[in-house]
């Protein structure tokens, strides 16, 4: 590599930490997204506890799949890790602060790697504190459903394998949930466009493809829906039976995310402020 190809590689890693630095300030300045981080412990730990509570297992093999019971509350959570990702983007739209930081960083794609970066980073903290919440709280509270090992149930674990990766796999999730929104609210940029559109995406897709008659074309769209596919994660129970499986479903989430964001970015190269 020439002198001057180092040269310009070091620059660009020096912009990506000043930029990320500046994103970290401003997420700190701020109290929405506190709120928001907050929230997805809370009402992730909370729905789950509530599913662990209330969905029995009467007698031995009951069908349920205890480790995805007690993860359901990802489903909860998805919604608050969206909403802080639109928050990031949007909120700087609204007040016009996106021209100070356009100015301070004209290398644009540098600048939404910056939030990327940070999302990332705040979402793997608050997901996996939430995650793990989840986890204790099935633990406690199954075994007063009926899931116990008499039937056939052991007190879930992360030292059990399937149980850890739908664990890593909820904190991966939320992660790539995140990083979609934050495509998606780089190219809409106003946050009510943008959160009608996110949570469209996460909620309405799903249950506008059960709607679907057709069952080739209802089992291709909750193969292709970001939900739906990367909530496969989860599952640790009759596996071929999924319509996707737990790898394959992060793939198409995965898919998602990368799409949203070089759409958004390419968006964000293009127009003014």
């Amino acid at each position: 590599m020439s002198r001057g190809a180092r040269g310009r590689d070091a620059a660009g890693d020096r912009s990506l930490r000043w930029a990320v630095r500046a994103e970290w300030t401003k997420v700190r300045t701020l109290a929405g997204p506190g709120w928001l981080l907050a929230s997805v412990v809370v009402l992730t730990v909370a729905l789950s506890a509530v599913a662990a509570a209330v969905v029995p297992c009467a007698s031995a093999g009951c069908g349920q799949d205890a480790t995805r019971i007690s993860l359901v509350g990802v489903q909860l959570g998805q919604a608050m890790v969206a909403l802080l990702a639109v928050l990031m983007v949007c909120g700087e739209y609204s007040t016009g602060m996106i021209r100070t930081s356009l100015t301070a960083m004209p290398r644009r794609a540098t600048g939404l790697a910056a939030k990327a970066v940070v999302v990332t980073g705040l979402t793997v903290a608050a997901g996996t504190v939430a995650v793990l919440g989840s986890v204790l709280a099935g633990r406690l509270i199954l075994p007063g459903s009926g899931f116990t090992p008499a039937h056939g149930y052991p007190p879930l674990s992360l030292a059990d394998g399937p149980t850890l990766r739908a664990a890593a796999g909820s904190v991966l999730y939320l992660v790539l949930i995140a990083l979609l929104s934050l495509g998606l609210a780089t190219a809409v940029r106003d946050s009510a466009a943008a959160t009608g559109v996110v949570l469209g995406l996460l909620y309405a897709f799903p249950f506008v493809s059960l709607m679907v008659r057709d069952p080739d074309v209802q089992l291709f769209l909750w193969r292709i829906s970001p939900t739906n596919a990367g909530l496969a994660v989860q599952a640790t129970t009759d596996l071929a039976g999924l319509p996707i499986g737990p790898l394959a479903g992060l793939g198409v989430l995965t898919a998602w995310a990368v799409a949203a964001l070089l759409g958004g970015g390419l968006l964000l190269r293009r127009r003014d402020a």
